[in-house]
């Protein structure tokens, strides 16, 4: 019974994260983009593996995103003063859904731009 009363709290604080992920601009962005894009994926797609490709890449966007956010509100809450290691973590999470949008570009390149020139 612990178990299940643990991911039924669980659940909630996920949701409760997704809540003020949408506060974020970037965060809607790419949520805005996803919702565009993964039907497109799953029409695109010409196996269940390229599906699942090319949603994924999306939605690996979202879930590195939420996690650039979260270092960004822990470096705020320590301090508002700018610190060149504030700065590195802040750019280091920036960096980080940057590589995440170079995914979703390979996967969609090899798996949509590649075949029709093959």
């Amino acid at each position: 019974m612990n178990n299940i009363r643990h991911l039924v709290k669980a659940f909630f604080y996920s949701l409760a994260g997704l809540g003020f992920a949408l506060s974020e601009t970037a965060f809607r962005q790419e949520l805005v983009l996803f919702a565009l894009l993964a039907p497109v994926g799953i029409w695109l797609g010409q196996t269940p593996a390229e599906k699942a490709l090319l949603v994924g890449s999306l939605l690996l966007v979202l879930a590195v995103e939420l996690i650039n956010s979260a270092i960004e509100a822990a470096i705020d809450r320590l301090s508002s003063e700018p610190h060149p290691l504030s700065g590195r973590a802040k750019d280091m999470g920036s960096a980080a859904v940057f590589i995440a949008i170079i995914n979703v570009i390979v996967v969609w390149f090899v798996i949509v731009v590649v075949p029709a020139f093959t």
